[in-house]
């Protein structure tokens, strides 16, 4: 008779006992028990990139918590909100990644926003205009863009963005919708 499978950890006491003691062993078993989801996360996220982009999943995973480990005093709420800090520090890799590529050729006009977003998903050849029209929308309305965050880079369902947001089903919707409406307004404005 096979062993039985070793009980999962419980994440957000992992988090909880992170943010207090911000010791690298608990980060390395908190990366541990959301790996696969940090794989998903970063498949995602890679695959609203290029076709022939260079950086990897698993590549993309390691920088992102090379960042994680620098996070200090967060007061972490549970796996939702890690994961949702996580694809931030992914997106930020995958900027930092275009600024050093576009600074070795001359820049390409800025991709448009089309309907599949809206969905969700949306095939962008440049991340730095949705960067930085997701950095305008924070400055608007921080709520609305840690939703969309949840929501497009993460690969959280709706219920899930509402439930890490601490808010109802119909809130979040009511605020993607709006969000979305901004994002596509700027990356327009991006583009002419």
């Amino acid at each position: 008779m096979a062993d039985p499978a070793p009980p999962l950890p419980d994440v957000t006491k992992l988090l909880q006992d992170w943010g207090r003691h911000g010791q690298r062993e608990t980060l390395d078993r908190l990366v541990s028990a959301v790996y696969q989801d940090l794989r998903r996360t970063a498949r995602g996220q890679l695959g609203r990139e290029r076709p022939n982009h260079t950086l990897q999943v698993t590549a993309l995973v390691n920088e992102a918590y090379v960042r994680l480990v620098d996070q200090r005093r967060v007061n972490w709420q549970n796996r939702a909100h890690f994961l949702g800090v996580a694809a931030r520090c992914m997106r930020r890799v995958l900027v930092d990644y275009a600024r050093r590529r576009l600074a070795l050729k001359r820049p390409r006009q800025a991709a448009l926003l089309d309907d599949r977003f809206t969905n969700g998903i949306a095939r962008i050849d440049d991340v730095l205009p949705v960067h930085e029209a997701l950095e305008s929308l924070a400055r608007l309305d921080p709520d609305q863009a840690s939703m969309l965050e949840l929501r497009i880079f993460t690969g959280l369902s709706l219920q899930e963005v509402a439930d890490a947001s601490g808010v109802s089903l119909a809130t979040v919707k009511r605020e993607l919708r709006a969000a979305r409406a901004f994002l596509k307004t700027r990356l327009q404005s991006i583009r002419a």
